[in-house]
């Protein structure tokens, strides 16, 4: 769903989950990803072994995950929670007691945005755009370009298949014309499972709030069983 990169804007929505999210061009192993910006700590180094690509990634209809939400040029780091139930899913990150604090959800065909706090934001409307679906962006992901096998360093270590998901303007026709990257993302999902996200770097115009536009989502558990969804009411339809 993109994390925070699918608010603001129809053209970020679009992108949505594609993002991650969305989902800056692929780091080599050891370089740092996006624009310039270092990567979080255990972050994928590249393996020597070549594969043919694997099947793309697909988030799944139930699930649940824990982890962390980081903005490295804010040097800010909150508890972030990602939960999808009977198809629809929800990004929340920080909370009332930390510096940010937003959740993004694909609730009944409609994606959601509201980010209740975030340095220098006065505004906080809830952004809806209906027409999107877990099948919008499991296509958007369907698209995606397989970068490598890679192991996350961190603890314990992590084999994961690295993908590269984006909207870029305009994207035909080929050659020496102007382009505009809207949303670009960098996904990890776990060697064995693509329906399992461990990280996730989003870059573009979806994370205009953050000076730098890149933010990552690094996961410490994701299972496979049914979370929570829960609809802010700020968000609610008025009656």
């Amino acid at each position: 769903m993109g994390g925070k990169g699918v608010r603001r804007t129809a053209a970020s929505a679009a992108l949505a989950g594609a993002a991650a999210l969305v989902l800056a061009a692929p780091p080599p192993a050891g370089a740092e990803p996006g624009a310039g910006t270092a990567p979080p700590s255990g972050t994928a180094a590249a393996r020597q072994d070549a594969s043919p690509a694997p099947p793309a990634p697909r988030l799944p209809r139930d699930f649940r995950g824990r982890g962390k939400w980081i903005v490295r040029d804010l040097d800010i780091t909150v508890p972030f929670t990602w939960e999808g139930r009977e198809g629809d899913s929800q990004m929340t990150a920080g909370g009332p007691q930390y510096p940010i604090w937003f959740t993004n959800l694909i609730y009944h065909d409609t994606l959601y945005t509201l980010t209740y706090k975030w340095p220098g934001l006065d505004e906080h409307p809830c952004s809806r755009i209906p027409g999107f679906s877990l099948e919008d962006l499991n296509q958007g992901f369907a698209n995606a370009r397989f970068v490598g096998p890679e192991t996350l360093r961190r603890t314990p270590q992590r084999r994961v298949n690295h993908w590269r998901v984006g909207v870029v303007f305009p994207e035909l026709p080929p050659g020496n014309y102007p382009r505009l990257p809207l949303a670009l993302g960098d996904v990890y999902v776990d060697e064995n499972d693509r329906g399992t996200f461990w990280q996730v770097l989003q870059f573009g115009v979806q994370n205009l709030y953050d000076p730098e536009l890149d933010e990552w989502l690094v996961m410490d558990t994701f299972e496979h069983r049914p979370g929570t969804v829960t609809l802010p009411r700020r968000c609610e339809p008025p009656r």
